[in-house]
């Protein structure tokens, strides 16, 4: 199998947020599902958190219609931050003034059409390069002592090879995932010899899931110029990845951390109370309610 060195350093992230958010609506007709808050901060912003935490420095937003107010969240306020100078609320200017933190920046490419993960990808390929580049979906807010992106550019780095971020999940619920089979590599590290679109249980090469953090080399967009429209008309990711792994070695990787799919409602729910027990300003005030109020309600 041929073994592709790319660059060494991962500085760039793509951020598919053309959704339409259908799961959400109707809070979701004129407002991004990306920017639904968990506690107090919009999903996309974990994203790029994630990101920064990882070293990434350039952020890529693979924007559709409805999609401006993620741009506003990461433009600078001035007549907000005018406003909270002025009233000497110090800390939430900070607050406004770090949500891009100095040295990141943020570009915007708009997909015309919804066209799928493969596509929307693919849009980015004039900024990307030929470099290494991570990929993010801000349903999947993965919480934890280390960032799975770190993790994962941890692992590029030693490795030089594509990693797919995967976790272990029960019975019939596989079948809503892309499923991975492979042999094991490392401690939580797979080399891929296949991936599966959402098959039944009785197909699943596995029980390894994928969730929504990538690290490519620059080789995927060649596989992406490639596919051909599945189901739907999309392009998918998967079929890409399938075939870059007759090209070079890929990865599957286990991350360390918490998984909440908030891409549903109830996902996005259980991320706002179990982070929200983690929050230093309301965490011991939630948890008394819950126990002392809510849990006399059940």
């Amino acid at each position: 199998m041929a073994y592709v060195r790319s660059g060494d350093k991962v500085r760039k992230a793509v951020f598919p947020v053309a959704g339409m958010g259908t799961r959400f609506l109707p809070a979701t007709k004129a407002n991004p599902k990306e920017m639904l808050p968990v506690v107090d901060k919009p999903l996309i912003q974990y994203a790029v958190e994630e990101a920064v935490d990882a070293g990434i420095t350039e952020m890529i937003f693979i924007t559709g219609r409805n999609k401006r107010s993620i741009a506003d969240h990461f433009d600078k306020a001035y007549e907000l931050e005018h406003q909270l100078e002025q009233r000497n609320k110090t800390e939430l200017l900070k607050i406004a003034q770090n949500i891009v933190p100095k040295g990141v920046s943020c570009t915007y490419i708009r997909q015309n059409e919804a066209l799928g993960l493969g596509h929307a990808v693919s849009t980015a390929s004039h900024l990307i390069g030929d470099e290494p580049f991570a990929v993010l979906l801000a349903d999947d807010l993965i919480h934890g002592e280390k960032g799975a992106v770190r993790q994962m550019v941890e692992l590029y780095e030693f490795y030089k090879s594509s990693v797919i971020a995967v976790q272990k999940v029960p019975g019939p619920d596989i079948s809503a995932y892309g499923v991975i089979s492979g042999k094991a590599q490392a401690e939580r590290v797979y080399l891929m010899d296949k991936i599966v679109e959402k098959p039944a249980l009785k197909d699943a090469p596995s029980d390894l899931g994928v969730t929504g953090r990538y690290i490519f080399t620059p080789q995927i967009f060649k596989h992406l110029a490639m596919l051909k429209p599945g189901a739907g008309g999309e392009f998918q990711l998967t079929d890409a990845i399938q075939t870059l792994l007759n090209e070079e070695q890929v990865l599957a990787y286990e991350y360390i951390g918490t998984r909440y799919d908030c891409g549903s409602k109830m996902g996005l729910l259980k991320a706002n109370i179990e982070l929200g027990l983690l929050h230093p300003e309301i965490g011991d005030d939630l948890r008394t309610y819950l126990r002392d109020e809510l849990a006399a309600k059940l």
